[in-house]
């Protein structure tokens, strides 16, 4: 019998096929169920970028390059520091696939991503339609910029001229075949892929295909990255030293995020907290008023947070401070504890900050973020560092 591949998701385990009437259908992307976009719709005339504040001379020299990459129909990588201002590289090239009247997309692994990137984007392109797309949002999937979660790149097959694709070593995206499968789909045109943390095998693959890696070490405002200290106590007394450090950035009138390795923990830690620091709250993929709760932490009416890692990415608030609970447990690779660590010092008028590796030992994940973190700040300062690689 001829072996089966799924049309849709490239799915081809006998395991996952099954069979009605003598046909057979895939079982792997049921749960992928819901209409697709109309590759009808046409993108509006007249899409300008209108940024009101200037981009860094790094920044510009990227976002130059990323844009030679796309009009000479190559796919792009851009590796850039947590708190390089990613985001504004890729502008000049959506604005030149607006232009055309193509179709553009902005993608992120993460719902609450996607959320805080429609204002953003919708300023700097005030004539466009921005749509955002995720679950339990879909009710419009058509737009002049559609921004996306990744479980939504199944809606929009062969749609994309240009597809921006942030975060892709983030969780659900990291490690998801039948993802992949559907981002490659969705892109007619060319894609730029942005991580201040790629794989080599991201950069690999960008090369093989004749790609470009663009490299950006330095944050918009020139500052450098908080390099972590490490603070090591026997596991007993974790959180009686996290309850010291935490006293130590509240008495001096900073927010502080304060992450954990699972809920079990951060839901401990913060009972144990919350005896002596009133102000704080514990935020979580499973907390039910964890957007509430994130909002007015950043409006100054929480005085910290303990959280998982859901506040990892995404997330800028001026004077933030962190500390890592545990930060030698098997959850955290030394990719996830840089861009916990990237959380701090990202505004232009507080580019400093505390981050503190709470742990009961040194183990590998930890030297490897801390080291990588102090070749970036070397490199930050290297003239002409903003690099171009063709594969």
């Amino acid at each position: 019998m001829e072996e089966f591949v799924c049309p849709r998701c490239g799915n081809k385990d006998p395991r996952l096929i099954a069979y009605r009437n003598g046909k057979p259908y895939c079982r792997a992307c049921l749960s992928f169920a819901g209409r697709d976009a109309d590759f009808g719709y046409h993108t509006k005339h007249g899409i300008r970028l209108e940024l009101s504040y200037t981009l860094s001379p790094k920044q510009n020299l990227c976002a130059k390059k990323a844009l030679e990459g796309i009009k000479g129909g190559k796919n792009v990588l851009i590796h850039a520091v947590t708190g390089a201002g990613k985001t504004e590289l890729v502008y000049p090239s959506m604005a030149y696939i607006l232009e055309k009247e193509g179709h553009v997309g902005f993608a992120t692994p993460r719902k609450d991503v996607v959320i805080d990137l429609l204002p953003r984007i919708q300023e700097a392109f005030p004539k466009a339609d921005c749509v955002a797309v995720y679950g339990g949002h879909t009710q419009k999937l058509e737009g002049d910029i559609i921004i996306l979660t990744s479980h939504q790149f199944y809606r929009y097959p062969d749609y994309f001229d240009l597809l921006v694709f942030d975060e892709i070593d983030a969780f659900p995206y990291r490690g998801d075949r039948m993802l992949k499968h559907f981002f490659k789909r969705s892109v007619r045109g060319n894609y730029i892929l942005l991580s201040a943390t790629p794989s080599l095998s991201d950069i690999e693959e960008i090369h093989a295909a004749n790609g470009i890696v663009i490299e950006l070490f330095e944050r918009y405002h020139g500052g450098l990255l908080p390099v972590p200290e490490t603070c090591i106590v026997y596991s007993l007394f974790l959180a009686q030293r996290c309850a010291k450090l935490l006293k130590e950035l509240l008495s001096q009138d900073k927010p502080v995020f304060v992450f954990t390795p699972t809920i079990a923990e951060g839901e401990r830690l913060f009972r144990f907290l919350s005896l002596f620091f009133k102000g704080g709250a514990f935020v979580s993929s499973k907390a039910e008023e964890r957007k509430i709760d994130i909002e007015r932490f950043k409006k100054g009416e929480r005085r910290y947070l303990v959280t998982t890692s859901i506040l990892e990415r995404g997330v800028t608030v001026k004077d933030l401070q962190v500390i890592v609970y545990n930060s030698a447990s098997d959850i955290y690779d030394a990719k996830s504890l840089i861009q916990i660590a990237g959380r701090v010092g990202r505004k232009i008028d507080s580019r400093g900050g505390k981050v503190y590796f709470l742990a009961d030992e040194v183990n590998k994940a930890m030297e490897e973020a801390i080291d990588e973190i102090k070749a970036y700040n070397r490199r930050a300062f290297v003239p002409n560092l903003s690099q171009t690689h063709e594969g």
